[in-house]
């Protein structure tokens, strides 16, 4: 009857130490699963913009993406703004503005340039484009 009881106790051991491993593994799959979801929802773009415009005039990009944004000046030093997500960001010639946001809105907003000089840099505007779910 001893070699019955300890042949039942390894038996069971070894059922618990397959159930936790086979948990751990479990949740490290999900837990990678996550980290890929989270990296496909990054982005990076880059706008530059000139005296008559910036390029590109129109950004698309899918809702509760992670955003980075490299602002370029090729002339003038000019604003980049997206009132709806409070982004208000100037770059010089040879110093760009790198900043990130997270797209939480789905929607179309404008970006536009406020400067006035020189002249017409206030009418300088593209859109975002945030597709949503």
């Amino acid at each position: 009857m001893d070699t019955f009881s300890h042949h039942t106790r390894t038996t069971i051991w070894l059922g618990l130490g397959a159930t936790v491993l086979s948990l751990t593994l479990l949740a490290l799959v999900v837990s990678a699963g996550q980290l890929d979801a989270q990296e496909e929802n990054r982005r990076e773009v880059s706008v530059s913009a000139r005296h008559n415009g910036f390029n590109p005039a129109h950004l698309e990009v899918h809702q509760n993406d992670l955003i980075k944004v490299t602002f370029t000046a090729e002339d003038a030093p000019p604003r980049f703004n997206i009132a709806e997500y409070r982004i208000a960001k100037r770059a010089r010639p040879g110093h760009p503005a790198v900043f990130e946001f997270r797209a939480d809105r789905a929607g179309k907003f404008p970006y536009y340039c406020t400067l006035t000089s020189p002249a017409g840099a206030h009418e300088i505007t593209g859109e975002l484009v945030v597709v949503g779910h």
